[in-house]
């Protein structure tokens, strides 16, 4: 995620899948920790975007250590006419005014402003992996891989730690926290993931200190599975509840899975993003790609999910028809209008004309970022350094 943020165009209609820089700002700079001899990258790691309360945008934006909140407003009309002041700004000699008049609002070119409204610091002494926004508008959550913090968006000097999995001796760490989110509705609900696979609701209304969680969600291990890398596999990269809250979707490195909070035994649904790589683990060990953190989305209706791959594809599966399709993000595909054609990755034997080998897949392209319209069917892929903002067609199935 780049350290600039842009936002889109409220001029550019997406209906034609038009779609320009509305605004880029420099969120962090690179700082120094003179305490711990460590440089912390301005790098972005999490955006969230506040319920909008008027007609301004807030957002929240970390990276490794600092939480900064975001002001975006427009400008498009400019006063006129000042009595005491000139075209200028400058104060006019009092001496000459010799009438008053009423200033009026002229329009101009539109102005987007970003002003910083808050800095939360000091909240964490490993690297921040997500934050979240309260369903209340009024709190956010902050995790790193050992603690989570719950912040009051108008208190900048303190923070109340919910979770603290710290053991007194770190020899003795055997998981560490991946991600977290607040519950959609209920404002005392949260869950966070951890590197073991498992998932744990908690409930504020319980303790102070939620480190005793309401439900653990964990799926027993298939011993056909099993494998040197399953430790480093189970890893949950990403947790989102659905929009209804009844069910939360994990990623895993081969896997996307819907659990329903009802059920903590095991996940209702799997569905296997790339089964083809299971061969590969040794290498993707070795290139360090084993350890890539994709995330995963919901549709607005919670029928179809989403998320990324290897190649710059992307995956969906409608959990209705059970159909699932490879989709690829690239420079041909994002042409106006451009229908996005089905991929295939084959593993062996015969090969279709389209499809593309295990073997010549790039693992430098991947797709770590995805994000789905909350009530349309538009969704927006981040492959490296390039955004691409995909339309449904009208009528059409999936794509």
């Amino acid at each position: 995620m780049s350290k600039d943020q842009g936002l889109k165009s409220k001029n550019a209609p997406h209906s034609q899948g038009e779609y320009d820089v509305y605004s880029t700002f420099q969120s962090h700079e690179p700082e120094f920790d003179y305490l711990k001899s460590l440089e912390i990258e301005e790098k972005i790691n999490k955006i969230k975007w506040l319920p909008q309360q008027n007609a301004a945008h807030s957002l929240l934006s970390t990276n490794d250590k600092t939480i900064k909140l975001w002001k975006i407003t427009e400008r498009d009309k400019r006063p006129e006419g000042y009595n005491l002041k000139d075209e200028e700004g400058k104060l006019k000699d009092l001496s000459t005014v010799t009438s008053l008049q009423v200033p009026v609002l002229k329009p101009m070119d539109l102005m987007v402003e970003v002003s910083p409204r808050r800095v939360f610091a000091n909240g964490h002494t490993y690297h921040i992996n997500s934050i979240s926004v309260n369903s209340d508008c009024e709190t956010y959550m902050s995790a790193d891989d050992l603690r989570i913090n719950l912040w009051h968006l108008a208190v900048t000097d303190r923070s109340f730690n919910i979770v603290d999995i710290k053991p007194a001796n770190m020899e003795d760490l055997t998981e560490v926290i991946t991600a977290s989110e607040f519950h959609p509705h209920h404002c005392n609900l949260f869950v966070y993931s951890s590197s073991k696979g498992s998932l744990r609701l908690c409930d504020m209304r319980a303790a102070a200190l939620c480190d005793k969680h309401a439900k653990l969600f964990e799926e027993p291990e298939d011993p056909s599975n099993r494998s040197f890398f399953s430790e480093i596999t189970s890893s949950v990269s990403d947790v989102k509840f659905s929009h209804s809250g009844r069910y939360m979707l994990t990623r895993d490195y081969l896997t996307v899975k819907v659990w329903d909070l009802n059920m903590e035994a095991r996940p209702i649904e799997t569905y296997q993003v790339h089964d083809y790589l299971r061969s590969k683990l040794c290498s993707l060990y070795e290139n360090d790609c084993i350890f890539d953190k994709f995330e995963c989305a919901w549709n607005g209706t919670a029928s179809v999910i989403m998320t990324g791959a290897y190649n710059n594809f992307f995956r969906m599966f409608d959990r209705n028809t059970k159909r699932d399709v490879t989709l690829e993000a690239s420079r041909e595909s994002s042409k106006p209008r451009a229908v996005l054609k089905p991929r295939r990755v084959c593993v062996g034997g015969k090969r279709r004309r389209d499809d593309i080998s295990v073997d010549s897949l790039d693992f430098s392209k991947k797709i770590l970022h995805t994000a789905w319209h909350p009530a349309e069917n538009i969704i927006a892929i981040a492959a490296t350094n390039n955004l691409y903002i995909f339309q449904d067609k009208v009528n059409s199935e999936m794509h």
